[in-house]
C-alpha cells in the first residue's frame, strides 16, 4: 500500500503525492494499492462559504486524489497490476445542505474514477480503480450523527469492502458503491426515455421544450445508463442528427475523438493513444 509510516497521507501531506508514492517505492519496492482517504469538511452554507473553504477543499479533495493517483499510475502501468480505491461521499451522489465544497469535490472524484476505470480496461492492464460512498462512525460523522449510532455504523463494515477490491480476484472497475452499516450498494446513473425532436421539421424551439418538458424529466420508464461508453448519453442526439450527414465511419470517428468521444471508434476499432 502507498501509506508507509515514515509518510502517512494526511490532508496536508496528499497535495504532495509524488513525494508519498516515493516514500512508498523506497519502503516497499513499488506500488501495488493505492486508497485515497485524506479527507477534511468545510461545512458551511453556500451563502456564506469563502474562497478560502472551497479552495482548501479542492486541495485536500481533488487535487490530493490526483497528485497521488497520478503519482502511482506509471508505476502500476509499467508493472501491469494495480488497484486503486477511491474514498468519496453519499454527499457527493446527492448532494447535501451546507456541503457544497465537499458534495463538489466528492463528485469530481466519481468522474475521475469512471474514467480511469476506462482508461485502464482500454490498457489491458490488470488496473482497476473504483469509487466508495461510505458512511461510518468516523472523527469527521462524529459533530453531526449522535453517538450511538455512529458507534454502530463501524468503519470495519467499509474495510472490508475496500479489501475486497484490493485483491488481485476482483475484476470491477470503474464503479461507485455505496455503502454503510453492512449494506454494500453499486450505484449507476439513469436516463429517462425523454422526448426527442423530430428534426424534420425544424430544430427545437423553447416552446417545443416546454411542451415536452414532462416527457424530459419523466423517470417511469428509466433505464441504467450504459458506463461502458465514453458519451452514453450524447449518443442518443449523435443518431438523430447523424442521419441528416453524409459522413462515411472514419469522418464520423475523427469527429467524435476530436470532442473526446470513442463510441463510434469502438465499433470501426479505433482508438486514442494511451
Amino acid at each position: 500500500m502507498a501509506l508507509p509510516c515514515a509518510r502517512s497521507a494526511d490532508y496536508d501531506s496528499v497535495e504532495y503525492g509524488e513525494q508519498i508514492i516515493d516514500t512508498a517505492v523506497e519502503a516497499f519496492g513499488g506500488v501495488d494499492i493505492l486508497i485515497n482517504n485524506a479527507g477534511i469538511l468545510r461545512d458551511k452554507s453556500f451563502r456564506r462559504m469563502s474562497e478560502a473553504d472551497w479552495e482548501l477543499i479542492m486541495t485536500v479533495h481533488l487535487k490530493g486524489v490526483f497528485a497521488c493517483t497520478k503519482a502511482a499510475w506509471d508505476i502500476m502501468y509499467e508493472r501491469g497490476f494495480g488497484r486503486i480505491v477511491n474514498v468519496a461521499s453519499p454527499a457527493g451522489l446527492y448532494g447535501n445542505v451546507g456541503q457544497a465544497n465537499y458534495a463538489t469535490a466528492k463528485m469530481g472524484m466519481m468522474g475521475l474514477t469512471q474514467t480511469l476505470g476506462k482508461e485502464a480496461r482500454r490498457s489491458k492492464k490488470d488496473i482497476n480503480v473504483n469509487c466508495i460512498a461510505p458512511l461510518a462512525g468516523t472523527r469527521m460523522l462524529e459533530s453531526i450523527y449522535p453517538p450511538e449510532l455512529v458507534k454502530l455504523l463501524k468503519v470495519e463494515h467499509i474495510v472490508s469492502l475496500v479489501l475486497y477490491l484490493c485483491h488481485d480476484s476482483n475484476e470491477e472497475t470503474g464503479s461507485v458503491i455505496e455503502c454503510s452499516g453492512g449494506a454494500y450498494q453499486k450505484v449507476q446513473l439513469a436516463r429517462a426515455s425523454g422526448y426527442l425532436h423530430d428534426l424534420s421539421k425544424g430544430d427545437p424551439t423553447v416552446e417545443d421544450v416546454a411542451e415536452n418538458f414532462s416527457q424530459v424529466v419523466d423517470m417511469s420508464d428509466h433505464v441504467l445508463a450504459d458506463h461502458g461508453t465514453m458519451m452514453p448519453g450524447s449518443m442518443k442526439g449523435i443518431r438523430n442528427v447523424a442521419k441528416y450527414v453524409a459522413w462515411t465511419p472514419s469522418e464520423w470517428v475523427k469527429v467524435l475523438s476530436s470532442a473526446g468521444g470513442w463510441a463510434l471508434g469502438q465499433l470501426t476499432g479505433a482508438k486514442p493513444k494511451l
